[in-house]
């Protein structure tokens, strides 16, 4: 089992930056995949970003590509996720989740209860 909670969400100016965290509790944290993912308001949830259980690889959606950046400590049970040069369209409820590599929600196991991102223009 795999317990996560994300901080780190708030207002923020087009073009200004945030970094959210995810602490997860559990044996099973090193182990496994840790993904991003968001929902808009009236909008599906969607994928944003993964990493490896090693941090050896990642994936990001395009809309994100060269904006943002993932990264975990596995000895701190950490997962952060640098967001740059933030647009209005970023502004979403953002989830940490656990389980498989991968850009399918379908293959994460556990999920946090969210943290909100709101990008002013």
């Amino acid at each position: 089992q795999v317990q996560l909670v994300e901080s780190g969400g708030g207002l923020v100016q087009a073009g200004g930056s945030l970094r959210l965290s995810c602490a997860a509790s559990g044996r099973t944290f090193s182990s496994a995949a840790m993904g991003w993912f968001r929902q808009a308001p009236g909008k599906e949830r969607e994928f944003v970003t993964t990493i490896l259980r090693s941090g050896g690889s990642t994936l990001y959606a395009d809309s994100v590509k060269g904006r943002f950046t993932i990264s975990r400590d596995n000895a701190k049970n950490m997962v952060y996720l640098q967001m740059n040069s933030l647009k209005p369209e970023d502004t979403a409820v953002y989830y940490c989740a656990a389980g498989r590599f991968g850009s399918t929600q379908r293959w994460y196991d556990y999920w946090g209860q969210g943290t909100q991102v709101t990008v002013s223009s």
